[in-house]
């Protein structure tokens, strides 16, 4: 194992988040020193970190705080070698009524973010992007030349966000690097996300049907562990400095058939219904998202490892084992 990380002091943004909080295992495992950020508020927990088994999560330095206070990330990247900044609004259909929360958290937080470890003059600054901004595919596979449609709020801030950081490597030669993840899923993902909502209601006894929103769009899925690698190599390798890389299988697969492969591992019949609350407006639905990575394996030694069957397997498992945490559904923003 490379020695890369051991004592390098990092910091994660949205790390109690589902990605977040496996990135921070895996960095913690690596040798790293981390700080994770979490999103302060009330409740007496610290999300998905929990869920990192004990000596791990005593390796952390968790800070509660908000990105969108420019004055606490000042702060909070002082002496930073490496930010992975993963912190974002996500909900696509709340960001339908709640659009000026997404400019908040996900543009002047990434803002926030940048400013802060321009001054701290840190080594490398990984920005989490999403496939979202490309929209409906206008070609397959999609590459990073693709146009970038905003068709949400999340969407069209998940866009600012990521030339915010391409204008800081323009601007000021900021070490940034822009990490476009196709859809992850996988242990610890909430039930807003399709693959938990459809695991969690296969199990439920509460549940006779299986209740979705659109079935025949077209993702590209992604279990999280090739995707916290994909962040671990673009940090690492030095080449990945001012570019933005796709990070996907290049399989696809309709919403539609993730129900039928999840109920056949389940062991479930149920029927499979299209819920017209859960679709997004028509003009905002992206229709088909399936990545083209060649530019990431070529300039890394990244590239999937993981099997759709066994990712589902482990996140059934994983639902299986904490189903007292989805209300299955209930979500629809």
């Amino acid at each position: 194992m490379s020695n890369f990380w051991r004592d390098r002091n990092v910091v994660v943004t949205g790390a109690g988040g589902f990605i977040g909080s496996h990135l921070c295992e895996k960095l913690v495992k690596l040798g790293a020193k981390v700080t994770a950020i979490t999103h302060y508020d009330i409740r007496p927990t610290q999300s998905n970190l929990e869920y990192i088994d004990s000596e791990t999560y005593q390796s952390l330095n968790i800070i509660p705080g908000d990105v969108t206070d420019p004055w606490f990330m000042t702060r909070a990247l002082e002496n930073q070698d490496t930010v992975f900044h993963l912190a974002a609004l996500i909900a696509i259909p709340y960001s339908y009524r709640a659009p000026a929360s997404y400019v908040r958290t996900n543009v002047e937080g990434t803002l926030n973010a940048l400013e802060a470890f321009r001054c701290a003059q840190g080594r490398k600054f990984v920005h989490t992007s999403t496939s979202e901004v490309y929209g409906s595919a206008q070609f397959t596979p999609i590459d990073e030349t693709h146009p970038l449609q905003g068709q949400s709020p999340y969407s069209a801030s998940k866009i600012a966000a990521d030339k915010l950081v391409e204008s800081f490597y323009l601007s000021f030669e900021t070490p940034v690097v822009t990490l476009r993840p196709f859809n992850t899923y996988g242990p610890r993902q909430s039930a807003r996300a399709v693959i938990p909502t459809i695991i969690s209601q296969c199990l439920s006894d509460q549940t006779t049907r299986i209740s979705l929103g659109d079935l025949s769009t077209v993702r590209d899925f992604n279990f999280v562990h090739d995707t916290v690698n994909a962040f671990v190599e673009v940090a690492e390798n030095g080449q990945c400095i001012g570019d933005t890389f796709n990070a996907g299988s290049g399989n696809s697969v309709t919403i539609g058939r993730i129900a039928e492969l999840v109920q056949s591992l389940v062991g479930c019949s149920k029927e499979v219904i299209s819920n017209s609350d859960r679709l997004r407006p028509k003009k905002s639905e992206v229709r088909e998202l399936i990545a083209e990575s060649a530019k990431l394996k070529s300039t890394s030694n990244w590239a999937p490892a993981f099997s759709l069957e066994d990712g589902l397997l482990d996140t059934i498992n994983f639902v299986r084992d904490n189903i007292h945490s989805f209300k299955p559904g209930e979500y629809s923003v």
